[in-house]
């Protein structure tokens, strides 16, 4: 790669300087400047020229130029308008590389991808993503994990913890429940706080999420499985007696909540985060059959 990258601190800082943009705290707009860290990210993206990719927050085009030499097509999603004209000028030796402007979590994915990506079968989405939404971005992207079979995302590194998490972990969660269930989760590097311009506070993780086949375990009602984890973690301190008992909607009593747990082979003393998903969904399947019997 030639050393006219955009990803560098003398640059990034020369392109926001030449347009007149200050980076905006309250969008998060923290712009990567680390190539390495931009190598490794296209590497475990996995991209050939018959992958087309979406990117979420291109900013000044960093990450979007790595991805422009990987793959067949990019399409890169920015709200601030700003950056818009930004975007034009250090985009423009690539040509397939398409910039719309827009709120992504107000996006219908499904008719996004039909305009957008019709005919590209190898999909991914790649994006460093803002701290402050980053947890409805993840929700969005997993609600749509038909049509985005692969994501690798910078995320705030607590986050990506969650997300990577084992059972019986502190950083094992309801987050962690609800990604694990439709997707492969890997923690792919740590990314410190100097890689970025400006320099965000705290340190970022890279992670890759990969669609499942088929959610990781059997549920009667999916609803319901999520409805029984929120409950389970609502106070992580608590027994997961204790949290059934006060938390879930129907047999809310402590008796009702012992003999279901019980029932499930799960020791009523236990607590949330030492329970693996087979036996969240265990414990959906009881609850499932005590109430519609």
């Amino acid at each position: 790669m030639t050393e006219n990258v955009i990803a560098s601190p003398a640059r990034t800082r020369a392109i926001l300087a030449a347009h007149g943009v200050m980076p905006k705290k309250s969008l998060g707009q923290n712009f990567l400047v680390d190539r390495r860290v931009l190598e490794r990210i296209v590497a475990a993206a996995e991209l050939d020229r018959e992958t087309a990719v979406l990117e979420i927050g291109p900013g000044v085009g960093a990450l979007t130029e790595f991805l422009a030499r990987a793959a067949g097509k990019v399409v890169a999603v920015e709200l601030d308008r700003r950056l818009l004209p930004v975007l034009a000028e250090t985009l423009a030796p690539y040509p397939h590389v398409h910039v719309v402007h827009g709120d992504f979590l107000e996006l219908d994915l499904p008719a996004f991808f039909a305009e957008h990506f019709a005919g590209w079968t190898k999909r991914a989405v790649v994006a460093n993503l803002p701290y402050y939404v980053t947890t409805p971005i993840l929700f969005k992207l997993i609600e749509a994990r038909d049509e985005v079979p692969l994501c690798v995302l910078m995320v705030q590194k607590e986050v990506a913890a969650r997300l990577a998490a084992q059972p019986g972990t502190k950083d094992y969660g309801a987050l962690t429940i609800a990604v694990q269930f439709y997707a492969e989760v890997d923690y792919v590097m740590t990314v410190p706080k100097h890689a970025f311009v400006p320099r965000p506070q705290v340190d970022s993780a890279v992670v890759r999420i990969r669609r499942r086949p088929a959610p990781l375990a059997a549920v009667p009602d999916e609803r319901l499985f999520f409805r029984v984890v929120r409950a389970a973690f609502s106070q992580r301190r608590k027994t997961i007696l204790n949290n059934l008992a006060h938390n879930l909607e129907k047999g809310g009593s402590r008796a009702a909540a012992r003999a279901l747990l019980e029932a499930s082979g799960i020791d009523p003393a236990r607590r949330a985060e030492t329970l693996s998903i087979a036996e969240f969904a265990r414990l959906t399947q009881r609850l499932h059959e005590w109430t519609t019997r």
